[in-house]
């Protein structure tokens, strides 16, 4: 159980480099009967990494060292997106270029079309952006036919997926949204850190101004219980509103307020000021992580005909992949609560860790800064 325990933390170590935002491109296809148009926004840091655009070296892309190098931009995205109508590519020709800002800084955009060559009601694309400087760059992808709405993510483990411009099933866009729902949660570092560090006491009681293990499964499981339906039930009255655009707040606001809460609920851990109402916590914070959550749904992009079934199956992925966490978490974490490896490394080396990590987004975030690679 400390081998699986230790595994769990090296992995979210190794890929916390990352903070709350991996590398994302968002690519818009929009296909009609004979004619694909679309528009693909690409990080400029990305890019910077990929084939320099910083001739100066001053540690800034102006608009005049991207403009000289739009051809060679444009090739490398290019040479890395096909799409097929039926059997037959597309040929894809770049009709602008643009500059446009994310929440995580500057894109460039890339703005396509092309010749559907074979008529067809089914469109593949196949993605291979960055993959193979970054295993963790994901493309996310929105594709429009026919008045429909369908959404996607491409990865190195799913480079090329097919879409029919036919409008899908209700359970089919559900299921897609799952699937982005439970990836989100999965590479949402700080909304995982922010839970974990919320049920790491779970297992222990206080006690004479101590903490001591519990003495039985069934007072960790409700502790773990009241703590998760709080965050899930706070997360998800925020991001409804949010993804229908009826409550709307500053990304650098949101994210800054995410860090903060995660370093609070860590130094909670380390000095107790919230102990028997630690889902109060996670509740009140849970409204500010739904936002976060809301912003990624946003940039994939909400069906128009089918609001509430893509809400419904986001919001239930992003339980899923929750509860998986929580499932592997907490049987360790009871295994271990009586030894030193669960006092010493996880719960006070781990709770240490993640409240300095966190302090350290909560710099970048608020400041704009950048102290992480």
């Amino acid at each position: 159980m400390s081998r699986l325990l230790l595994t769990l933390l090296l992995c979210f170590a190794g890929a916390l480099a990352h903070a709350h935002k991996p590398s994302d491109s968002y690519l818009v296809v929009k296909a009609g009967s004979d004619r694909i148009e679309g528009q693909w926004d690409i990080a400029l840091r990305d890019l910077e990494y990929a084939i320099g655009l910083d001739t100066d070296g001053n540690g800034e892309i102006t608009w005049g060292e991207l403009s000289a190098r739009h051809s060679d931009v444009a090739s490398y995205a290019l040479a890395r997106l096909q799409i097929a109508a039926g059997a037959a590519a597309c040929t894809l020709r770049v009709t602008d270029h643009l500059v446009d800002e994310h929440s995580d800084g500057a894109y460039a955009v890339i703005r396509f079309s092309g010749e559907i060559c074979q008529p067809s009601g089914r469109l593949t694309i196949r993605y291979g952006l960055f993959f193979d400087l970054d295993p963790t760059h994901r493309g996310l992808t929105r594709i429009e036919a026919a008045g429909v709405t369908q959404t996607a993510v491409f990865a190195p483990e799913r480079p090329e997926q097919s879409f029919d411009l036919v409008a899908p099933s209700l359970l089919s866009q559900i299921v897609a949204y799952v699937r982005e729902g439970v990836w989100h949660i999965w590479i949402g570092f700080d909304h995982v850190l922010f839970l974990i560090s919320l049920l790491l006491p779970a297992v222990w009681m206080r006690a004479a101004k101590q903490w001591q293990p519990v003495p039985r499964f069934a007072p960790a499981f409700w502790e773990v219980f009241r703590v998760v339906t709080a965050f899930t039930v706070a997360h998800s009255i925020t991001l409804s509103l949010a993804a229908q655009e009826l409550v709307s707040l500053p990304s650098r606001l949101v994210e800054s307020v995410i860090a903060a809460s995660v370093v609070l609920a860590a130094l909670n851990n380390l000095f107790p000021v919230i102990n028997e109402r630690r889902w109060a916590m996670a509740f009140g914070f849970g409204l500010i992580h739904g936002f976060g959550f809301a912003s990624v749904l946003t940039e994939l992009g909400l069906p128009s005909g089918s609001l509430l079934s893509a809400l419904f199956g986001f919001n239930l992925g992003v339980e899923l992949g929750q509860l998986a966490i929580v499932a592997v978490f907490l049987p360790a974490a009871y295994a271990l609560r009586n030894t030193w490896f669960y006092a010493r490394v996880v719960f006070a080396g781990g709770s240490i860790a993640v409240a300095i990590l966190a302090a350290a987004w909560l710099l970048e975030r608020a400041l704009d800064i950048k102290l992480l690679s």
